[in-house]
């Protein structure tokens, strides 16, 4: 059956064009959901593609900003192969992909083919969703929403999560800090000072994805970040949420600490970078 793509320059058709698909698959495709919600109340330039079968969605491209490295949805390989050569032919050029495993590399190799470029896998991720909350601990300290008076530090401290991971800084951290403390969706673990933050995105189809997990080096192995995801997770799960997370398969710490929490690997996602280009994965930092 013919596949038909089309390109969307804004959120709100691209919405209403692929929105039940996503929603479809709250889990898996949390990530776009989450930029998408985002594009569609403070609009930035962008790249969505869909992927029509019969009239209906069957795989998703989004690239926004323009800057950043696309991100897919779980899709067929005719699908796949349909997305890639429109992009193509397109003359539209990607810094790279970032996907569940299998459609990740079927994209990667199909690009490589279609463009004459390298692709070279980055950064592998896993996804993870909270299965049951396990009691563990004693933790030092408390978790509390952050205040204004914690801005200047919480900038600080984002800043030096992206430096970590590798992730660019064209969106405005300041921005970025100041809609989570309005939204309430920053968090600090303190110890009698701030010591590690997380943040807890927008509940997306009943959905929140715990990111931006950080603690700066002085205050590491202590338990502070296992401290912090804890409490958020408990937070959400008893206000009705289901909770979702990002790991770096290359860092073996926190998918342990992770596990014993109670979270449970649902998928693994792989990174590829195309030809010189310089992208980063967004995962970590879930834009």
């Amino acid at each position: 059956m013919d596949i038909s793509v089309h390109l969307y320059e804004d959120a709100k058709p691209f919405s209403a064009a692929a929105g039940d698909f996503l929603q479809s698959r709250a889990v898996h495709h949390n990530l776009i959901l989450t930029v998408l919600d985002r594009r569609l109340t403070r609009p930035e330039p962008g790249y969505y593609w869909v992927a029509a079968r019969a009239g209906q969605a069957a795989g998703v491209v989004v690239q926004s900003p323009r800057t950043r490295s696309a991100l897919l949805v779980p899709m067929e390989p005719s699908v796949i192969e349909a997305l890639v050569d429109a992009i193509a032919d397109a003359g539209d050029v990607l810094p790279g992909a970032i996907g569940d495993a299998a459609t990740a590399a079927s994209f990667a190799g199909r690009w490589a083919e279609q463009c004459k470029s390298a692709a070279f896998p980055t950064q592998g991720l896993r996804l993870y969703e909270l299965a049951e909350l396990k009691p563990t601990g004693p933790f030092e300290g408390t978790l509390r929403k952050a205040e204004t008076a914690d801005r200047s530090l919480a900038i600080s401290w984002i800043q030096e999560f992206y430096t970590e991971v590798h992730e660019p800084h064209e969106e405005q951290v300041e921005r970025q800090v100041d809609d989570w403390l309005t939204s309430g969706n920053l968090w600090v673990w303190e110890n009698g000072e701030a010591v590690s933050i997380a943040v807890s995105q927008k509940p997306i189809q009943g959905v929140v994805r715990v990111s931006h997990v950080y603690t700066p080096p002085e205050n590491r192995r202590r338990g502070y970040a296992a401290a912090c995801v804890y409490g958020i997770s408990k937070y959400c799960t008893e206000a009705g949420y289901r909770c979702v997370l990002y790991t770096d398969l290359g860092n073996p710490t926190s998918n342990a600490i992770y596990r014993r929490i109670g979270y449970r690997a649902v998928a693994e996602a792989i990174h590829y970078r195309f030809d010189g280009s310089q992208g980063k994965s967004p995962a970590e930092a879930s834009r």
